[in-house]
Parts: C-alpha cells; sequence; structure tokens
C-alpha cells in the first residue's frame, strides 16, 4: 500500500525562507489534492523579559494589552505574507489556495504545539522551512531538530535559498 498525504501542516517562522517552504508545500498539496493547515507558533516570552516588563509596565491590563497586540501583529504579519504569496502564482495555480483549510496562529513551545496540532489535525506531512533569521531565530535550528526527533509522521525539511524569495513560477 502507498502512503497518501491528505493533510499537510505547514509551519512558518514567518522568515524570508518560509515562502520557499510554502512553495514546496503548494506544490505538494496541489499533486496530491492534500488539505493544508498553515500554523505559526509565538514563542513564550523568556523569564528575564517577562520580569522586565512586569518592572516597566505595572498595569495588569496594559500587560494583557501588549500580550494580544504582539499576537495581533503576527497574525497580521502571516496574512500579508500569505496574499503575497498567493497572489505571485500565476492564475493556473492559484486554485491550491482552496486547500488552505486553516490558517492559525498561537503561543507555546513551537516543537511541541507543531507536532500536537500535526497530530490533532491528522496530518500526513510536515512542512518547514530552515536556515534563515525570521522573528523566531531559534525556530530554525532547535524547533526543526525537535521536531525531526519526536514526529511519527514525514517531516519535509526545506533547505533555505538565497534565491528564495523569487516569485513562484
Amino acid at each position: 500500500m502507498t502512503p497518501s498525504v491528505t493533510h499537510i501542516l505547514f509551519a512558518t517562522n514567518l522568515s524570508r525562507n518560509s515562502t520557499y517552504a510554502l512553495r514546496h508545500t503548494a506544490s505538494l498539496a496541489q499533486a496530491t489534492g492534500a488539505k493544508i493547515h498553515v500554523l505559526h507558533v509565538n514563542e513564550p516570552v523568556s523569564e528575564d523579559a517577562r520580569i522586565t516588563f512586569e518592572l516597566f509596565v505595572v498595569n495588569e491590563d496594559s500587560r494583557t494589552s501588549a500580550t494580544r497586540a504582539r499576537h495581533e501583529m503576527v497574525r497580521k504579519l502571516l496574512a500579508e505574507r500569505q496574499a503575497r504569496f498567493w497572489a505571485a502564482l500565476e492564475d493556473k495555480d492559484r486554485k491550491v489556495r482552496d486547500q488552505v483549510t486553516s490558517v492559525e496562529v498561537t503561543d507555546g513551545y513551537p516543537a511541541e504545539v507543531i507536532l500536537r496540532r500535526a497530530r490533532e489535525l491528522g496530518c500526513d506531512l510536515i512542512v518547514m522551512g530552515t536556515h534563515d533569521h525570521g522573528l523566531s531565530h531559534s525556530f530554525l535550528g532547535t524547533v526543526a531538530k525537535r521536531v525531526l526527533r519526536r514526529s511519527d509522521i514525514p517531516t519535509l525539511i526545506i533547505p533555505y535559498r538565497d534565491d528564495a524569495d523569487t516569485p513562484a513560477k
């Protein structure tokens, strides 16, 4: 029996290379008819940053508002990058966007959340980019390694390319 791909979890760190990894995800989804689930995980704020934040932002409501604003900023950036990506595709390829069934921005430890969401969504494949400096630098090395070590489903790591931001062909 040949394994089939029906659900792909595309884990993005919003780096420049993530667009290149999304191109591979879209191509695989187009070839297999798989659904695409897009996921970005905000890493928890370090203990030092949290303490500093509490020292300078005394009001609890202001801290909550700032945390919410951080989350919304990432959601907006993800939406903008996705829109640019899909707009750059040729018309015949753009219909694969209909296979995107979820776009999620959440908080947590990236490797753990990626693996958990892949299980919960019934994904057959995880796709991630690597080796670029994005919003969460540690995502690229440490997270990819942790996902690869612990994943029980195929995981495709897309290497960084200098020309990765060129439009899809």
